[in-house]
């Protein structure tokens, strides 16, 4: 699966659009990097850039942007409404897909200490990247602004994490960097059934971290608690991570909350749906949809939709689809507009749509493709699309028996059995395109150039690369259907009975997605120079390839029975 990371650095300049642009020039020279919005700011003036792609391609296109900017922008000038102490103020690094926490903290100060060393950059690990507490808070380290940093940076408290703590013309020009990791940041907001702002922001007071100010008496007019050092005693909302205000749109003539989640590992969408809904019907006013201000991560768009499934007891092992058509109605995301999840969800929004996939084809585009004289899609691909088929199927077994009347105390038994089945038609299902990905670099290694010695030593190395890769991609092929054959099993010993052949079926193609994609690692060992690999590959492969028989014959013969009892 692809890794995906957001940047979202924010530069000191909102007013000239000559050097913005020179700046977003500098990130786009990044290849794969994709521009997702350029915000400018003339009050500010500062100007938010976002933009996302693998890890190592977004802390290139960071590098760049930093660069660009420290040769553009010179600090002593700047002006703005917005706290900043360098030209580049600050760079988070946000993880979206299939990257860990850990892993963004490390692009984070990798990123770092490259600004420090290369450009001279004072540079703060902030957030999660923070090495010390009190600069986990981007106020604390930016404290004071720019017109401080020349005393601070001097100092062993505040000291640079990377780059130097000495003042010099190229600091003074440039300024210093914050960069960090922290989790993605969700703009979203709650539709009402009231034109009142003092009602929304009551709400909102109730959920907001912050809360409210506690007052004396009268909660709205009383005299203001304070503590000891005079500052006021406040209430805490009920959401960790959220803040919110309540406004009136003209546009739609609806008073709503607008809501910053600053970390939907802690606050998801669907809790402060839920819980603004809790809070609105305590003070007579109902929430009658939301909207979505920017983009959200896939996986926060499907955990919304299991969440309320599973309110409904229903079983969350269906498509990626179907789950996001869930979260949206169960959200009502499309109230006020419509909501397109290829233009709203990050992931489907930088998907490459010039590369053609297998996976995309019709049932019919995809036979007569195989059938066609070209030698891609071949056995390997058609072995990892029978391993999904057979996955789908125990897939489905799991979702008729999880709502199979009389059995409703057992669905979360089977929609657990159904993720797993999802599980492995997903993966097997990508693994269609990535064997005929495997196929293809082979023949383009093949067509290398070998006219010097050093063309022919990249073009061994390159068939070599190549060959390892076609054989381990249908050894991934061979791991996955053989674990999917659990599904199967399970269905057949414990689920819905009128689906038992449908479990079998689903043990056929499992087997034969194993058999098949062990004449592909077979084919594809054939003279391949690495004996210590080859010999552990092919061990794994007679192993995979008996055991799969194995179950296979186990779950044919308990469909056996129940069909013929």
């Amino acid at each position: 699966m692809k890794k995906i990371i957001e940047c979202v650095p924010n530069f000191s300049e909102g007013r000239d659009m000559s050097i913005i642009k020179e700046i977003t020039n500098a990130i786009e020279s990044v290849a794969d990097i994709s521009l997702l919005d350029v915000d400018p700011g003339k009050a500010t003036n500062r100007t938010v850039v976002t933009f996302v792609g693998t890890p190592d391609d977004v802390i290139e296109a960071a590098f760049r942007g930093i660069k660009r900017a420290a040769e553009l922008i010179d600090m002593r000038q700047h002006k703005g409404e917005h706290p900043r102490f360098g030209a580049t103020d600050v760079c988070p690094l946000v993880p979206v897909a299939n990257v860990s926490m850990d892993e963004a903290i490390e692009y984070a100060r990798k990123l770092g200490q490259r600004v420090g060393e290369e450009l001279g950059i004072p540079v703060f690990s902030y957030e999660f990247a923070a090495f010390k507490e009190e600069r986990r808070s981007l106020a604390n380290c930016r404290s004071g602004e720019y017109e401080a940093l020349k005393e601070r940076i001097t100092t062993e408290k505040w000291k640079p994490d990377f780059g130097p703590n000495e003042w010099n013309d190229r600091v003074a020009g440039s300024g210093a960097t914050a960069i960090g990791a922290r989790n993605f940041l969700v703009a979203y907001n709650i539709n009402l059934n009231t034109t009142s702002t003092r009602r929304a922001n009551a709400i909102a007071f109730d959920i907001r971290e912050a809360g409210r100010v506690k007052r004396e008496g009268n909660p709205i007019t009383g005299k203001i608690v304070t503590d000891e050092n005079g500052e006021p005693v406040r209430i805490p909302g009920s959401l960790k991570k959220t803040r919110a205000i309540g406004w009136y749109i003209e546009e739609y003539g609806v008073a709503q909350i607008s809501i910053n989640l600053t970390d939907i590992t802690v606050t998801p969408v669907y809790v402060a749906f839920d819980e603004t809904c809790k809070k609105a019907t305590e003070r007579g006013i109902r929430v009658t949809g939301s909207e979505l201000v920017g983009l959200i991560p896939l996986q926060a768009m499907l955990d919304a939709g299991k969440y309320f499934l599973r309110k409904q007891e229903r079983s969350t092992g269906i498509s990626d689809e179907e789950l996001i058509k869930i979260a949206i109605k169960s959200l009502g995301l499309d109230e006020l507009a419509p909501f397109d999840p290829k233009k709203k969800i990050i992931e489907y929004v930088i998907e490459d749509k010039s590369v053609k996939k297998l996976v995309d084809m019709t049932l019919t585009q995809f036979k007569d493709e195989t059938a066609s004289e070209s030698p891609a899609p071949g056995g390997g691909s058609i072995s990892a699309y029978v391993g999904a088929l057979g996955g789908a199927l125990g897939a489905m077994v799991a979702n008729l028996s999880a709502h199979k009347r009389g059995w409703d105390e057992r669905w979360e038994e089977f929609s657990d059995w159904a993720e797993k089945g999802k599980y492995y038609h997903s993966a097997l299902l990508n693994c269609v395109d990535e064997d005929t990905d495997a196929f293809n670099k082979i023949m383009a290694a093949f067509g290398l150039p070998k006219s010097s010695d050093q063309e022919k030593a990249e073009r061994k190395q390159a068939i070599h690369d190549a060959t390892k890769n076609a054989i381990e991609v249908p050894l991934k092929v061979m791991q996955l259907a053989h674990d999917s054959l659990e599904v199967m099993q399970a269905m057949a010993e414990v689920g819905n009975p009128n689906s038992v052949s449908d479990a079998g079926v689903g043990a056929l193609c499992a087997r034969t997605a194993v058999h098949g994609a062990y004449l592909n690692v077979k084919i594809n060992a054939a003279g391949f120079a690495d004996a210590d690999f080859l010999e552990k590959a092919l061990e794994t492969a007679e192993n995979l390839l008996k055991a799969a028989k194995e179950k296979e014959a186990a779950i044919l013969a308990i469909v056996k029975l129940k069909i013929e009892g």
